[in-house]
């Protein structure tokens, strides 16, 4: 009896959007077998949600906006926001939930650089690109002086975890390894300080840490 051949690799951004369809996505890093909440990328808006939005300083950048949730929350607010994410189906719901979103990447151009009130990296979004320090240097010059990066950290706070990361979808796909990465919030409290940034506050909500970190250069009022 031959064995099936197990499918080939998939692009990450096809099992992240059939989650937004509702197939059941998880993830795991190559280096680390603890499984990824991919869940929280898809979730529907909650009380914590909400107790970030109410963090924010605008204008508000949201990287890796997914479906929206936290720019269509800070557009209802009145808090002008914008939403960027690689998905065209992300940016699509966005839009559809009220949100100003638009497809591009963190590393590239983008609107008002150097003018962002808050830059916002939420639901373990510091894993972006696999370089939180890279990230954190990127978002640092994407605010403006003395702005705000609110950073979802991980729960361990001596987490420093760099890798490729691997989505399984329950149809028996896997997506091909790509660069991601969590830290924890003592990781980020040495991040931000090698960048010149200050960690000015650190909230534990619900099981979630929440980092705030201040770009130099803030403005003294008087």
């Amino acid at each position: 009896m031959t064995a099936t051949a197990s499918p080939d690799p998939v692009s990450p951004l096809i099992l992240f959007e059939a989650a937004l369809r509702g197939l059941l996505v998880t993830a795991t890093h190559v280096s680390d077998p603890v499984p990824v909440d991919v869940e929280a990328w898809t979730a529907e808006r909650d009380a914590v949600d909400e107790a970030i939005v109410a963090l924010c300083e605008g204008p508000v950048l949201d990287v890796g906006c997914g479906p929206g949730r936290f720019a269509a929350a800070l557009a209802a607010r009145g808090v002008p926001a914008l939403g960027i994410d690689v998905s065209h189906a992300a940016v699509r719901r966005a839009r559809a939930r009220g949100a100003v979103a638009l497809r591009r990447a963190v590393e590239g151009p983008l609107p008002g650089e150097g003018r962002w009130g808050t830059v916002l990296l939420a639901d373990g979004n510091i894993g972006i690109g696999g370089d939180p320090r890279a990230l954190l240097e990127r978002c640092r010059d994407l605010a403006r002086p003395g702005g705000l990066l609110l950073v979802e950290a991980d729960p361990d706070p001596d987490t420093d975890i760099s890798g490729p990361l691997v989505l399984h979808a329950e149809d028996g796909r896997r997506s091909r390894p790509m660069p991601w990465a969590r830290a924890g919030s003592r990781v980020l409290r040495t991040l931000g300080g090698e960048l010149g940034m200050i960690v000015s506050e650190e909230w534990e909500l619900a099981g979630r840490v929440v980092v705030s970190v201040r770009t130099p250069g803030a403005v003294e009022q008087g």
